[in-house]
């Protein structure tokens, strides 16, 4: 049987497979609009760890200048996030940062460009039960490991194929500081103790099924500092200039940490800015309304267990093509 494809300039998709790839785009991304659940209202946290990690980024590209005697082209790629702000501070940082170095030696800046920005894809394990790895068994642990180990890989070789020698790449992802693969630290206590109840809630009230939470499983993974070198370190195309766990605060965006429902609140539109997309394209908008309505009441109720424990840790390192 003939199949016909599209290629891109990365990837070739089949033309059966392009419906599927076009609703996982639609899915996978953050929740936009500007409505309480949105990521560009949930996304303050983000914002603020960022410029918490902003020395990394300045000495990343210090030293690629350095390193650079060229006046050709330089192209920046933010690879985060889908809407909001975030992404345009990050970038406007990176322009601001090479043109005053250029500056301060009396060179033109170069031309900047900043490409569209790559979309992740994930493929998360079966965890019957539950919806997140945290807490999960370990041999869903270590599946979720090794998609995160085959995800990381593939990402490094796509950028090798990219960069330009003289080049670096500067990383921030999620991370965590055990060495427990089924303890994800924050975003544990994010997706992993009242989301999940939730969940439980819904089914217990046969609002859904067993077999439809079963199938849901939220496509995040944070690794521990080791497992992100094992990584780089097997892929071989990149050298670590630097590499480290950095703290960084909650991701609940509350005025009054002692106000229980404005806790809840937060915890319920923190989980649904970024998860908010999948829950609805998996359960449909009511009954994902109704989710996060338990979500909400449940936060509430441990209200000060999250404002006391709920904080992310990050993995930020710089790259440079290995010798």
């Amino acid at each position: 049987m003939a199949m016909a494809s599209v290629k891109g300039e990365n990837v070739t998709v089949s033309a059966a497979a392009a419906p599927r790839m076009k609703k996982l785009a639609s899915m996978l991304c953050m929740k936009g609009g500007n409505g309480d659940g949105s990521y560009l209202n949930n996304s303050q946290a983000q914002a603020l760890h960022a410029r918490r990690m902003l020395h990394f980024l300045e000495e990343t590209l210090d030293a690629m200048m350095e390193r650079s005697s060229s006046d050709k082209l330089f192209t920046a790629a933010d690879l985060g996030c889908s809407c909001g702000s975030n992404s345009l501070f990050i970038v406007d940082v990176i322009v601001r940062r090479v043109s005053e170095a250029y500056e301060s030696r009396g060179r033109d800046a170069p031309e900047f460009q900043v490409p569209e920005e790559v979309g992740d894809s994930a493929s998360p394990a079966y965890n019957g039960g539950r919806v997140f790895v945290h807490r999960a068994t370990e041999a869903v642990a270590a599946a979720y490991k090794r998609q995160f180990q085959a995800d990381l890989a593939r990402f490094l070789r796509s950028r090798a194929r990219e960069m330009k020698r003289g080049g670096a790449m500067f990383l921030a992802c999620l991370g965590r500081s055990s060495g427990d693969p089924a303890d994800q630290g924050g975003a544990g206590l994010l997706f992993g103790t009242h989301f999940q109840d939730a969940w439980d809630d819904l089914v217990q009230e046969g609002v859904v099924e067993g077999e439809k939470r079963d199938s849901f499983n939220i496509p995040v993974y944070a690794p521990s500092l080791q497992e992100f070198r094992d990584v780089v370190r097997a892929d071989g195309a990149f050298a670590i200039d630097r590499l480290e766990l950095v703290r960084g605060g909650s991701p609940l965006v509350v005025d009054r940490p002692d106000d229980t429902a404005e806790v809840g609140r937060a915890m319920a539109n923190s989980c649904k800015a970024v998860a908010g997309v999948l829950v609805d394209a998996h359960i449909g908008e009511r009954r994902g309304a109704q989710l996060f309505e338990r979500l909400e009441r449940r936060a509430a109720r441990h209200a000060r267990e999250l404002v006391e424990k709920m904080h992310f840790f990050h993995v930020v390192c710089s790259l440079s093509l290995a010798p």
